[in-house]
């Protein structure tokens, strides 16, 4: 420990410790999550076109898919708490330029800035859970970890209607920036010091390995296949709400609660490797139930409250996946040293689903003129997500 750190106390729970780096992590997921809530008002009030709109919403990705990986190796090479500090005065600085946002150009660059905070506050949190708890918890600590995203999506999505009404969109940016300012001080108050420069590897000696070796790789594929599906459905939740006639205020409770059944997949998964249940049975039965449950959603022409049962059911067994692939990270970084590195190209495989799947299933079934499609395309991601899972719970036993 160096002179001007804060002391870490001993009496500090681990349990209040890694609840603190999961409320980074969430405080990512409400920034997601905030948007769509938010887009009406945004298309007010800045003349945005659908297209334009469309890029507030992609904008947070940007990073992530462009290096996803370097992001990683940063946290790796200059420590973990540095870099969730800087994640979230960039958050602040981001919040803080969109709430007071003018212009379209404004909007935009305030997202990009919020898009680096994501990458700079998630891609660490994996491996500063790994220098808090002990091994023999380290899988349940990972699988609540891979809840962050729904969880804070899942509180923008029920809070934001309330707070817009009150207190309009900007009220949300601002609220952001708040929570931003608080997990700083817990952050550095409570989370332990990172350590000095001779002890950090340099950046070659991080993306190297973590390139070289396969594992990583296999984690990103199937993490990109996964999410490229979700956000696929999830994304034309809206459209299928329209096409029932369902009040806004109801469509957003309903959303709310299909993310949050993700979360209880999370807890599953890291429940499920506590107890020694093999990754890759886990891996392959979470996403051939999400096929199952994409063909009700979209191909079965079921009525509206056995597809939206679908839906719940495609989010819950869902989280088996991240939260299983979260749960191997450690095991497949090629160092300790390199688990943010891993969880770099890992995020990388997930945004590049996530940015180019929705458009895909858009342009398919507008060709098609029917959702039915929607279905073979995540149901091929859903087969590609098996294969996978099932190489990665070979390699885990191997």
């Amino acid at each position: 420990m160096r002179a001007g750190d804060p002391v870490v106390s001993a009496t500090v729970p681990i349990g209040a410790k890694v609840a603190i780096v999961f409320a980074v992590g969430c405080s990512t997921g409400f920034n997601v999550g905030k948007v769509p809530i938010a887009l009406p008002a945004l298309r007010s009030d800045f003349g945005l076109s659908l297209v334009e709109a469309s890029f507030v919403l992609s904008m947070l990705l940007l990073t992530s898919v462009l290096a996803g990986v370097f992001g990683g190796m940063l946290a790796d090479r200059y420590g973990q708490r540095r870099a969730i500090l800087f994640g979230l005065a960039l958050a602040i600085v981001g919040g803080l330029l969109g709430g007071f946002a003018r212009s379209p150009a404004e909007l935009f660059v305030s997202r990009a800035i919020e898009s680096l905070a994501l990458m700079a506050t998630a891609f660490p949190g994996p491996a500063m859970i790994a220098r808090i708890v002990t091994p023999g918890r380290l899988r349940a600590a990972m699988g609540l970890w891979s809840a962050y995203m729904p969880a804070g999506m899942a509180c923008a999505l029920l809070v934001a209607p309330w707070i817009i009404a009150a207190a309009g969109w900007r009220a949300l940016w601002f609220g952001n920036c708040l929570i931003a300012a608080v997990l700083m001080v817990l952050v550095w108050r409570w989370l332990p010091a990172d350590g000095v420069k001779a002890d950090r590897l340099g950046w070659r000696a991080l993306i190297g390995p973590t390139l070289k070796a396969p594992g990583p790789w296999l984690l990103a594929a199937c993490f990109g296949c996964y999410a490229g599906q979700w956000m696929s459905v999830f994304g034309f939740l809206p459209t299928l709400y329209a096409g029932e006639g369902i009040a806004i205020g109801v469509a957003g409770l309903l959303t709310a609660a299909g993310v949050a059944a993700n979360v209880g997949g999370n807890l599953a998964a890291g429940f499920l490797a506590q107890r020694g249940v093999g990754r890759g049975v886990v891996l392959v039965s979470g996403s051939l139930t999400m096929a199952v449950a994409a063909w009700v959603i979209f191909g079965s022409g079921a009525p509206f409250p056995v597809r939206y049962a679908a839906v719940v059911l495609f989010s819950l067994a869902g989280g088996l996946v991240p939260g299983s692939l979260f749960a191997t990270t450690p095991a497949f970084a090629p160092s300790l040293s390199t688990v943010s590195t891993t969880t770099g190209l890992m995020q990388q495989g997930s945004a590049i689903g996530q940015f180019v799947m929705p458009p895909l299933v858009a342009a398919s079934v507008s060709a098609a003129g029917t959702w039915s499609v929607a279905w073979w395309l995540t149901g091929t991601l859903a087969v590609l997500t098996a294969i996978l899972g099932r190489a990665i719970g070979r390699r885990l036993v191997s």
